[in-house]
């Protein structure tokens, strides 16, 4: 693939960048709407189970028209055909990227994978279905961490409606043996599948927790290892030596953050069993297409990558607050923080030469209404202006009279105060509004529904890196923490601080001094 042209170098860059003024930081939000009868239309699109409303953002047609120039100028519809022609766009570790693949149906694709993918995918979901036929296993716990844990635990939580009855599931991540402990309190050996999930089955948090898990296992009359637990790894030998018969493995081209589609997707699997799992699937699959087809100004994941560059690079944005108005998106946006933060926090291009503007913005959130009771109070009167991404759905799943159409009510209102606010002149009631926010609205939270919404935020990251010419694939600001935890273990035990610099020398002096 050719080399890109890099956003602050193309012409559309310097346009929108005197465009800033009077189409961004002095657009008031609420005469805009005044003079222009269409602009919700204007700014809305309907995409694969996907509304989005983003008329309520400082953005008028000519900023509009820029961003799409910006993105053909930097190649953006290139580096999204080279993606899905299995080319190896992940630069700084020569591999493809092709998660797209996982939930591409039987026969679309002619790539090589393709055939593996599948066998791979009815392999795991024929024992997803005999898991969820085995009433003797009543709890399944997920022991991964990253993509590993997040997109999984993420799923399940907002799936809760369609997991099977009669089982519980539970996730582990954090090497705080806190956690695991309060989970193994919980369980029976002899009905807990454990799910250990490593690429290489040596990634040390999930491997401490697996191996602790294990002992537990043993210690309280657990028999049958092999089955009880099951590997989610390439390294088919290593969980061998462990005592695991039972592995799905996956790709390469499959970054942790994007794995849920692979086999790490099994607890989903077995929460909700073969058919759903394909429709989640299918629903991603189907944001894949209109990604891929979709001309860019009816692009809805093209559109708002590009909204997420004029928010950060031109209105100086430096956060997005994630606000689902639904209880079971309540893990959303710990995922999207990984997902867009991992990929676009970088501060060189594909090149290694110093970005000139700013990359990932900083994701943060909790679900509404809860957030409005805690840090809507700075959104609506704070210093900083942070645009706000509202989530809801417009069908409830449960029966209770009232509390639906009270949650949409709330979800409006925030975005619609946040755009007007209420003068109050020198006042503590004074509400400055004109502040931005964009609402998407699923019909309802299935698998299909969540498969295109995750996979919706997957390109838009995906857009917003390509202008910014970063690697969104890669993530070796992961790295440096983990080696040095490796050498200060080591440390805390002998009590040698040596070429340790006086803070961390000072901290290992005073963990190891007795109470």
């Amino acid at each position: 693939m050719q080399a890109r042209v890099r956003c602050d170098e193309a012409p559309a860059w310097q346009a929108l960048h005197q465009r800033r003024s009077s189409s961004g930081t002095q657009l008031d939000l609420a005469g805009a709407f005044a003079s222009d009868p269409i602009r919700f239309e204007t700014f809305s699109q309907q995409a694969p189970q996907v509304f989005a409303d983003m008329s309520k953002n400082r953005i008028d047609r000519t900023v509009q028209s820029l961003l799409l120039q910006l993105a053909r100028e930097c190649g953006v519809e290139a580096h999204r055909d080279a993606m899905f022609a299995g080319e190896p766009i992940n630069s700084t570790e020569n591999r493809a990227v092709k998660h797209w693949l996982l939930r591409s149906p039987r026969g679309a694709s002619a790539d090589p994978d393709a055939r593996l993918v599948h066998e791979t995918l009815d392999a795991m979901l024929a024992y997803a279905e005999r898991i969820r036929a085995d009433a003797a296993i009543t709890d399944v716990v997920n022991i991964g961490i990253g993509g590993s844990d997040l997109g999984p635990q993420m799923a399940v939580t907002a799936l809760q409606d369609f997991v099977s009855p009669g089982k519980r599931f539970h996730f582990v991540s954090n090497v705080d043996g806190h956690e695991l402990a309060a989970v193994l309190a919980k369980l029976r050996p002899e009905s807990t599948l454990f799910l250990v999930a490593s690429k290489t089955f040596t990634t040390l948090e999930t491997m401490t927790n697996a191996r602790s898990a294990r002992q537990w296992f043993e210690a309280n009359g657990g028999q049958d290892v092999a089955r009880h637990f099951a590997g989610l790894t390439t390294n088919v030998a290593e969980a061998g030596k462990f005592g695991i018969e039972t592995s799905f493995g996956f790709w390469d081209w499959v970054g942790g953050r994007y794995s849920m589609w692979s086999a790490i997707g099994l607890p989903i699997a077995i929460a909700i069993g073969a058919g759903g799992f394909r429709q989640l699937l299918a629903g991603a699959h189907a944001m894949d297409r209109h990604f891929a087809d979709a001309p860019l100004e009816q692009n809805l994941p093209v559109r708002l990558g590009l909204l997420d560059v004029w928010n950060r690079n031109f209105l100086g944005f430096g956060s997005r607050s994630i606000a689902p108005y639904h209880s079971a998106l309540r893990r959303l946006p710990a995922y999207l923080q990984q997902l867009e933060m991992e990929s676009n926090g970088k501060r060189v291009d594909m090149r290694g030469k110093p970005l000139s503007a700013a990359s990932s913005p900083v994701l943060w959130g909790e679900p509404g209404t809860n957030g409005q009771h805690a840090y809507f109070q700075m959104l609506h009167q704070g210093t900083d202006v942070v645009p706000v991404e509202f989530i809801a759905v417009k069908r409830a799943s449960h029966k209770l009279d009232g509390h639906h159409a009270l949650l949409l009510a709330n979800a409006l209102a925030q975005a619609q105060a946040l755009m007007q606010g209420r003068p109050d002149p020198g006042g503590h009631r004074d509400f400055p509004g004109n502040r931005p926010s964009t609402f998407l609205l699923l019909d309802e939270l299935t698998p299909a529904s969540l498969g295109a919404l995750v996979a919706l935020h997957e390109h838009r990251v995906f857009v917003s890196g390509s202008v910014w010419g970063v690697n969104s694939f890669d993530q070796w600001g992961v790295e440096l923490g983990k080696v040095l935890a490796t050498d200060i273990a080591a440390r805390l035990a002998s009590g040698d601080g040596g070429g340790l610099d006086g803070s961390t020398a000072g901290l290992l002096r005073r963990l190891r001094a007795s109470a």
